[in-house]
């Protein structure tokens, strides 16, 4: 089976990345769903290093609707844990609910599938989120308790619907300063 991506990820220097997504009309449109399912199909061949490399794009954990050119408060996440467990969701219209006043940050930084040049430096988040969406893979309003690195991944792909980088969230005059109790990941 050969599979032809139709998708093109915008990079950070389109001033398009730096609008506010809108929120998205429930029940999901058949042209939403079908844009979520060509957004999930992405992100798993970008994990697929043969794939990856003959087709010279970048792997990729986390995309929102904006990276593709859509202003829609959408984002997918494919992945698989620390145990091997498929982490996969199909995100719509999140809000962010909770928060811990814990802090963490991935140690070796973050990356984007929009952003080329490196930025070293801490990209501060909370150490736990509650998140509401309407997940489109279970078709339901879902409840997402997240913490550590699953944490971080949803609050990733959550800052580009509000037109953010994690780069926004370096310190600029010390990157690699690591808050008061801040676990590293």
């Amino acid at each position: 089976m050969i599979i032809v991506m139709k998708l093109k990820i915008i990079k950070d220097s389109n001033p398009i990345m730096r609008k506010v997504s809108q929120e998205v009309p429930l029940p999901l449109s058949s042209e939403d769903k079908e844009l979520l399912d060509e957004m999930l199909e992405y992100l798993k061949l970008s994990q697929d290093d043969e794939y990856a490399e003959k087709h010279n794009i970048k792997a990729g954990v986390g995309l929102a609707a904006i990276q593709v050119g859509v202003l829609k408060r959408m984002f997918v996440i494919y992945y698989h844990d620390d145990e091997g467990k498929e982490v996969s969701y199909q995100i719509v219209n999140p809000k962010i609910i909770e928060t811990s006043i814990k802090k963490c940050a991935l140690a070796n930084g973050e990356g984007c599938l929009s952003v080329d040049n490196p930025y070293n430096g801490l990209s501060h988040r909370y150490f736990k989120i509650n998140m509401e969406a309407f997940d489109a893979l279970q078709n339901k309003k879902v409840h997402i308790i997240a913490r550590g690195y699953d944490a971080i991944v949803l609050q990733h792909e959550y800052d580009h619907l509000d037109g953010k980088f994690f780069y926004d969230r370096i310190d600029k005059n010390n990157p690699n300063k690591q808050l008061e109790g801040e676990i590293l990941i």
